[in-house]
């Protein structure tokens, strides 16, 4: 059996899930202080994908990167780098698709955040940066890994913008989710069966892991830290 999709898909998620995590949080944290209108204004922007049909993005992806798009083109042409047809292709569809799951919910997470304990931080002389990575985060940690785990579990299902982007090429591009659509239509059901198997014990695993980082969360945990 080639096992090239799980890996394939594993790496995929978890670069995706990298880039989204870093991204997420500092888009979450900027726009959650911004006024009302622009807020809104953001959070449409970047949520539309959440609720475009994935092969609109994957179309919207192919005209940004494709060897006849400006950017696609020049890196052609320059360095001999192709954005499309890769099994790095793929990330550029994940991070598109996924990040809306983590930017709304580390957003959800730091408009929840109480503002007091920032503002005694403050008073207490601490700097911003560090009220944000040792108050603000360990506060919110709860939204920020539930959005994380979502964003990976997102990722590695991600199938219609990656089948126009990065497309199904065994052993190079395939994932779990376009090798399940290749199975399935040259009627191989017992191998497909056994990938969406594998998928959704993945997705299974992940879902424990964090209920399981939750429930070891301590209530006073941000208190403790503001001491600190």
């Amino acid at each position: 059996m080639d096992w090239f999709p799980l890996w394939n898909s594993l790496r995929i998620a978890a670069i995706s899930t990298v880039v989204i995590f870093i991204t997420g949080i500092f888009a979450a944290w900027r726009i959650a202080k911004l006024p009302r209108f622009l807020k809104g204004l953001m959070d449409v922007i970047l949520t539309l994908p959440l609720v475009l049909p994935p092969t609109v993005v994957g179309f919207f992806l192919l005209k940004l990167f494709g060897p006849y798009s400006a950017i696609g083109g020049f890196l052609i042409k320059s360095a001999n780098i192709r954005l499309v047809m890769n099994w790095y292709s793929a990330i550029f569809a994940s991070v598109v698709v996924a990040f809306p799951l983590m930017y709304r919910t580390a957003r959800g997470a730091f408009e929840s955040f109480d503002p007091t304990l920032r503002f005694a931080g403050q008073t207490l002389g601490i700097p911003n940066w560090k009220i944000f990575w040792k108050i603000v985060l360990p506060t919110c940690k709860q939204g920020i890994l539930a959005g994380t785990v979502l964003a990976f579990a997102r990722a590695l299902g991600e199938y219609g913008a990656t089948s126009m982007i990065s497309g199904y090429t065994p052993g190079r591009t395939a994932t779990i989710s376009t090798t399940v659509y290749h199975l399935w239509r040259t009627g191989d059901d017992a191998q497909a069966y056994l990938w969406v198997l594998i998928n959704v014990l993945i997705s299974f695993v992940v879902l424990l892991t964090i209920n399981y980082l939750e429930s070891r969360q301590s209530p006073n945990q941000s208190a403790q830290e503001l001491e600190r």
